[in-house]
């Protein structure tokens, strides 16, 4: 039977509506939903593809389970199950409940079942060896919004349909579609925004795809980011272009951060960013003086040395010039299902409540920083990691330093992987348990309806039927967290009562807890028969989805803090603020380049590479790398070259780009499939290098603790004799 199913796309934040043409249970064309109220039919290449996951013979259908030879062999679920539950108690019996880590990847926020059972599994674990991929990139944004505004999830976004100017710094959304920033097709807007008038100013290392659209680019010095924001908040204090009676109405705090900027050294800013101090104060000027101007920062600016700081100085840009809460701004969104009051209630949310057993690093909403989890496992005594459970996550290439974790993972105990594939990750498991492809279930997004440039809610129906014997990612995590004596609520008062129904037959379900919160919610109908607020019925019923309006004006109905004011000198952010304004110089050693990554709209992942309509082409993973400094160093275009850092040697493929800034080279991430050709062939064609083998797990950015990835200090040279084969089996395609 021939159907058209409308679905949201989960392969990115954009959150782009598709019309999925589906004849016999086979999907055989994907496009654009024209009728959605917020993607108007705009699709990019990952949407098109992404029935191609479902049908990809590489994934894994059954669970795997290592045999006494090292290999991978079926095993039926619930004797894999039985054996993991017994496995990991009695780990935790004799190495005390932090023996057992967690590692949960990025695809968890577009799954809500997964993401509401998230905190059970961790709850019935006990341990505070829990890491993620967020911690690696968006741990900045996720602490700056928790203290200045008292929720991770109450963070502002640029009114991009309603604004006339965009300083974007550090960031892609020509390639992301947007991060922490829910914006499909952001390039039409941005288009949009510059034919009504607007101007777009980027600021990034590299003339990126938005910055070539851009009505000004300014390459800046990678770690620059911090000196650049806070002169240019100087300037404004200086020259009286501070907004002071919209600061005193919405803020606390702004006495002690003015008498900090007042100390700034626009000088110094200068010539730590490589920007002239007059270009510095000219931009502070021109941001002020547009009518509906925002600032908005991301990757590029949270992975680097001072992340979580010019974060917090993106933000108080917009706070200074009046432009929180303000059309055309950074509004608040108002999610239909919001996560804020369940996450405070069950104490998600905190910064620095413990910290790693090794070096001391802080939490951050419940996750240490990955890039400490190695040592974790490899160091001996009370806490030792000795088991570990990951999610839909490939740490082996997404977190510093791979080399050292990947021989860190053959030290354990036991290794359990929710996975679709075999991975740089998972092939170290002694379980693999897969979870249907997502188009097999219903979804609902809960997560990035709270950054979106306008309030939409949306439920999605199946897509295709799960084959025999396939389980959901809920139903796995679920099965997990009832085996070691949790349940889906992750609180005993509430999960006792559902252990006696489920005696009885009922079957606890996501959707079901989503009606409740969707009825509760700003929208909802309050369980009033009469109303004419939502439930998931109506959702149901509205194949497009529902349009909730633009976002709303004002700052009261999304800061958490006591008085609903912004909270602008929190103790952890001026203690950095103090520290950076002791030095306020970022240059790099002598002879050294800066590393930095960037990402291609085909690609989000790494487990994307294994779909051919996204791997096909050139060859992606090259090192850009500026004529003048390959000129300096010896290395010629399509060379294969040796990259250095204080942790890895190893070869690249060199691609010359005057689009890079002098001194800045560039490597993308997520590649480095070698391992993992014989269960990834598509993959294996194009494995290249990954780039987090030369990235430094032991250099710290001050506030969350995470790794730095961007503005790697690395050495290039021309390549040893005549070998022109990447190390490790990687064979590069020139392109």
């Amino acid at each position: 039977m021939k159907q058209t199913i409308f679905r949201t796309c989960t392969l990115c934040e954009a959150t782009c509506g598709l019309a999925i043409d589906v004849d016999d249970g086979n999907i055989v064309n994907v496009r654009g939903d024209e009728d959605d109220p917020f993607s108007r039919g705009y699709i990019c290449a990952k949407g098109v593809a992404i029935g191609a996951v479902h049908a990809d013979p590489d994934r894994l259908r059954q669970p795997l389970r290592r045999n006494e030879r090292g290999d991978f062999e079926p095993v039926g679920w619930d004797e894999a199950f039985a054996a993991i539950a017994t496995r990991l108690r009695a780990i935790q019996a004799e190495h005390g409940k932090d023996a057992v880590a967690l590692y949960v990847g990025n695809p968890i926020i577009h799954n809500h079942g997964a993401l509401l059972l998230r905190q059970s599994l961790m709850n019935a674990l006990g341990s505070r060896n829990v890491y993620s991929a967020s911690s690696q990139d968006t741990a900045p944004r996720f602490v700056t919004n928790y203290y200045l505004y008292g929720s991770a999830l109450a963070g502002p976004v640029p009114d991009i349909d309603r604004s006339d100017y965009l300083l974007c710094i550090g960031a892609n959304p020509y390639v992301s579609n947007g991060s922490a920033w829910t914006a499909p097709d952001l390039k039409g807007r941005l288009r949009a925004l510059r034919q009504r008038g607007g101007k777009l100013v980027v600021v990034d290392p590299r003339r990126s795809e938005t910055a070539r659209e851009a009505d000004e680019h300014i390459a800046i010095r990678p770690g620059g980011d911090v000196a650049l924001l806070f002169a240019m908040a100087a300037t404004l204090v200086d020259e009286g272009l501070v907004d002071r009676e919209r600061v005193a109405a919405q803020t606390r705090g702004w006495d002690e951060v003015e008498s900090r900027l007042r100390r700034v050294d626009r000088d110094a800013a200068a010539a730590a960013t490589g920007i002239e101090r007059g270009t510095i104060e000219r931009l502070a000027r021109d941001f002020a003086h547009a009518k509906q101007g925002v600032a908005y920062s991301r990757i590029g600016v949270c992975n680097n040395r001072f992340g979580t700081l010019a974060t917090y100085a993106t933000d108080l840009l917009n706070i200074l010039t009046g432009r929180l809460g303000r059309v055309g701004g950074a509004m608040f969104p108002r999610p239909a299902i919001d996560l804020v009051p369940l996450a405070r209630v069950a104490e998600m949310e905190g910064h620095g409540r413990w910290r790693s057993r090794v070096r001391g690093l802080p939490e951050t909403l419940g996750d240490l920083p990955s890039g400490c989890l190695a040592e974790e496992i490899e160091t001996p005594g009370p806490g030792q990691v000795r088991a570990l459970i990951t999610f839909a996550g490939n740490p082996v290439l997404s977190v510093p330093n791979t080399k050292r974790l990947r021989s860190a993972l053959g030290q354990l105990e036991l290794m359990v992987s929710i996975d679709l594939y075999v991975n740089e990750t998972t092939r170290h498991a002694d379980f693999i348990l897969p979870p249907a492809w997502s188009l097999a279930e219903e979804h609902v997004d809960i997560l990035f309806p709270a950054f979106s440039v306008r309030n939409i809610a949306r439920w999605s129906p199946p897509v295709v039927e799960p084959a025999a014997g396939e389980r959901a990612d809920w139903e796995i995590l679920l099965e997990l967290t009832e085996r070691l004596g949790g349940g889906p609520m992750g609180m005993p008062v509430l999960d006792a009562p559902l252990r006696w129904a489920k005696g009885l037959g009922y079957r606890w379900n996501p959707t079901a807890t989503l009606d409740l919160l969707l009825r509760l919610g700003p929208y909802g109908d309050r369980f009033l028969p009469w109303s004419q607020g939502l439930n998931m019925k109506k959702l149901k019923a509205a194949p497009h989805g529902i349009d909730l309006g633009p976002l709303e004006e004002g700052t009261a109905h999304r800061v958490c803090h006591a008085g609903g004011r912004v909270d602008l000198a929190p103790t952890s952010l001026l203690t950095a603020l103090d520290d950076w304004l002791g030095e306020q110089l970022n240059r790099g050693a002598a002879g050294t380049l800066s590393l930095i990554g960037r990402r291609d709209v085909r690609t989000n992942n790494s487990w994307m590479h294994n779909i051919p309509a996204l791997a096909a082409g050139r060859d992606r993973c090259l090192l850009l790398v500026h004529p003048e400094d390959a000129a300096r160093v010896g290395v010629g275009d399509d060379d294969l070259a040796e990259l250095e850092s204080r942790v890895h040697t190893g070869q690249v493929r060199v691609r010359l780009s005057t689009d890079m800034m002098p001194g800045v080279v560039s490597l993308p991430h997520g590649w480095g499939h070698a391992e993992t050709e014989p269960w990834q062939r598509v993959a294996a064609q194009q494995p290249g290098v990954s780039a987090n083998d030369w990235t430094d797990d032991q250099d710290l950015e001050a506030v969350v603790g995470q790794s730095i990835l961007n503005g790697v200090a690395v050495r290039l040279r021309p390549l040893p004799g005549s070998a022109q084969t990447l190390e490790d089996g990687a064979r590069p395609t020139p392109g």
